[in-house]
């Protein structure tokens, strides 16, 4: 007779008997990763595909240049042969901190935690087992600017290349044991919110100042734009603990892509005596197009991009910077100010998300909040730190 005690026992090696993990190392699986949240999110009416070509580059060796300090691998989670849940486990070497930064993304996963903490288990080993010491995420295997963070709140409208989840996903990272380590506010404006008198006075004395000179982005001149780029963004970025210089192929490369959804206008850099000292970079909302095209861009996606390109009524603004030793004479307002005369010329878009602001801002998300802003995204990024 089996005793009661040991009937009712659940063992911890049930979680293994239940799911199984396959590594994503062919193209079937490789597809799999990809058609899976098609599958989760089919009943969800805010849900955006991203496209499949931007998660595929994530993971092309040949294409993403994160390759270069680091590596990275992709699970599956099955049970029953049924697809449960995926993630991809990767680390990057930081230089500045002679460390193997390790991080998790691209989680997505049944309302379970026994399923979650499989995954999570998953991309724990392979980072143990390749020297890292923590596991950011849900982040990106590549730049902030994309996939970076966990969504928790302002659920309606997903933008390009931002993290949307459910809901319940919080409680999975939280459960499991993963810290806060950033939080990351989205905020919008439009016209009629913006404090014009106040920021024009702000901004009047560096355009009454002739050592200082602005200029649109040009694609005809993409060579000069990423060099300067890169300037501003390894000055103004460097004093981050994990910071990676940027190169100017890795910024050629993204530009290039980004190519098609940018408005020449609407990207401004700063320059004083002809140095580069700042610059706002955005994007369209290609989001308001891809809610077509169900993550796909053969040829009758290009077609839709093409239809609906002149619909989208929203700009989102990917970076923001500005050199150190000009903080706090204006620039950031002057390149506010600069931007929105070039979105009233243009007159075709009436929104502006300001995307993403880290917590470790204050001064930016003050900004923000005194043009009148209002916050409508949040993400946090977390940490599980290995004993």
């Amino acid at each position: 007779m089996v005793n009661q005690a040991v009937k009712n026992h659940k063992s911890p090696y049930l979680r293994a008997v239940k799911f199984s993990v396959e590594k994503v190392d062919n193209a079937q699986l490789a597809a799999e990763f990809l058609a899976f949240p098609k599958r989760l999110y089919a009943n969800d009416a805010n849900y955006i595909m991203p496209l499949d070509i931007d998660i595929e580059n994530v993971f092309n060796r040949s294409y993403n240049p994160a390759f270069k300090l680091g590596d990275c691998e992709r699970w599956l989670l099955k049970e029953g042969g049924k697809t449960v849940g995926r993630i991809a486990g990767f680390y990057v070497f930081v230089e500045k901190l002679q460390m193997k930064n390790g991080g998790c993304g691209f989680f997505e996963c049944i309302d379970s935690q026994e399923a979650a903490n499989q995954l999570f288990d998953t991309a724990k080993a392979w980072l143990i087992e390749k020297g890292c010491q923590f596991m950011d995420g849900p982040i990106n295997f590549g730049d902030r600017d994309s996939f970076w963070g966990l969504m928790v709140d302002g659920f309606a409208s997903p933008s390009y290349r931002e993290n949307y989840n459910f809901p319940y996903y919080k409680a999975l990272f939280e459960n499991y044991g993963f810290k806060f380590e950033i939080g990351q506010t989205t905020s919008l404006i439009e016209e009629n919110m913006f404090n014009f008198e106040r920021f024009s006075k702000l901004a009047s004395r560096v355009f009454n100042n002739p050592s200082y000179t602005f200029e649109n982005f040009k694609t005809s001149k993409i060579d000069k734009y990423a060099e300067d780029f890169v300037t501003i963004y390894n000055k103004a970025w460097a004093f981050h603990e994990d910071f990676v210089p940027m190169t100017k192929e890795k910024i050629l490369l993204r530009m290039e892509e980004m190519k098609p959804i940018v408005v020449e206008d609407l990207n401004i850099f700063a320059y004083h005596d002809g140095v580069p000292v700042g610059f706002y970079l955005t994007v369209l909302d290609v989001n308001q197009i891809f809610k077509h095209v169900n993550g796909k861009m053969n040829w009758i996606g290009k077609l839709k991009f093409l239809y609906y390109k002149r619909k989208i009524k929203r700009i989102r603004g990917i970076i923001f910077g500005v050199v150190p030793e000009f903080h706090n004479l204006g620039i950031e307002v002057a390149l506010i100010m600069k931007f929105r005369e070039a979105l009233l010329r243009g007159g075709q878009f009436t929104q502006n998300e300001l995307a993403w602001i880290g917590d470790f801002n204050p001064k930016m998300l003050s900004m923000f909040e005194s043009m009148g802003a209002q916050p409508i995204k949040r993400h946090i990024t977390y940490r599980y730190t290995f004993n």
